[in-house]
């Protein structure tokens, strides 16, 4: 599966007043009527127990040059907003320089093998600045070569789009 390019996100949620966050290379549209979108958490990852408690979570749609971001969320840091500006929106963790931000109350968790799939139902959409995304490869951070050139519709608007 290193082969397939993925969308790199930044997953949020917040648990006893504090922080909480993971990367994911698994976000995915589900559907556009309602709005909803997928990811996909280890069973025992801590994010998720927040997340079933609490019955949100926030989606940080990261863009280009943002792979330092991507690989603080990754570690086993215990502090893994340490040096990563954020700030609270709607009762979620949003990481301030984040080109997209999605809003998403829990639908369904599905168990596959030794992960969780979360059905998130889109419940606000919002973007900063208009970026090419980063995506993850080959175990490597990038973006699409064709978004490197030439004018693009905002991340904002392609979001909108996305949830009407």
């Amino acid at each position: 599966m290193a082969e397939v390019c993925t969308s790199v996100a930044v997953v949020t949620a917040t648990a006893d007043g504090r922080p909480h966050g993971a990367t994911v290379g698994s976000l995915a549209s589900l559907s556009l009527r309602p709005p909803m979108v997928t990811i996909a958490l280890d069973q025992h990852s801590n994010l998720l127990a927040r997340i079933r408690r609490s019955g949100r979570f926030g989606v940080n749609l990261l863009g280009a040059g943002q792979a330092d971001a991507a690989r603080a969320f990754a570690s086993p840091a215990a502090d893994r907003f340490a040096g990563v500006p954020w700030y609270p929106d709607d009762g979620l963790p949003r990481l301030r320089h984040a080109p997209g931000w999605l809003v998403c109350r829990t639908h369904r968790f599905v168990t596959g093998g030794d992960h969780v799939l979360l059905l998130g139902l889109v419940t606000r959409v919002a973007g900063s600045r208009t970026a090419a995304p980063l995506v993850h490869g080959r175990r490597t951070f990038g973006t699409h070569s064709a978004f490197t050139h030439g004018t693009h519709a905002s991340l904002t608007d392609r979001i909108a789009a996305f949830a009407r």
